[in-house]
């Protein structure tokens, strides 16, 4: 018994969406990965600041992956799961260490630009196949995700 027997959507549309889905989580564990490495490695006048930042951005991160992956697993697909395959698919390169506060937002609103381009290219295929719960969850994580721009370039400026 397959759950996308009771979803009543295309199988085709849901195997571009998984494809989709499946560089998003590429993207969205090497992001993951870097983020760690902020936190880790932050220093400077607002390390305390950043520091707390940078775990609640991770935290965040790590259940959208779990949420990411659940969703290729109700379409029907299985999601990827070895980091040697998400090197293969991601647009979101790993950084080195990056202890300035300024360096490691910069890094974070160029992740979120890839992000958010991916989401809205999901939620576009998504639409047109009736998937209202890709579409759901797209929508949620863009929401969230402008918020994050507007907070760090707001820091920067």
């Amino acid at each position: 018994m397959k759950t996308t027997d009771y979803l009543s959507l295309d199988k085709s549309s849901t195997k571009k969406i998984s494809d989709e889905l499946q560089n998003l989580l590429a993207d969205f564990q090497v992001y993951y990965t870097n983020l760690r490495g902020f936190h880790w490695h932050i220093k400077g006048p607002r390390f305390f600041q950043l520091h707390e930042k940078f775990e609640e951005l991770y935290d965040e991160v790590a259940d959208q992956i779990d949420e990411i992956a659940e969703r290729i697993l109700m379409l029907g697909e299985t999601p990827l799961h070895n980091f040697s395959d998400y090197l293969k698919k991601n647009e979101i390169k790993e950084v080195g260490v990056v202890a300035n506060g300024d360096e490691a937002m910069k890094h974070i609103l160029d992740y979120l630009k890839i992000l958010i381009t991916k989401e809205r290219k999901i939620i576009d295929m998504a639409s047109e196949a009736n998937d209202e719960g890709t579409v759901s969850l797209m929508g949620d994580y863009i929401l969230g995700q402008e918020k994050t721009v507007w907070l760090l370039a707001s820091t920067l400026s």
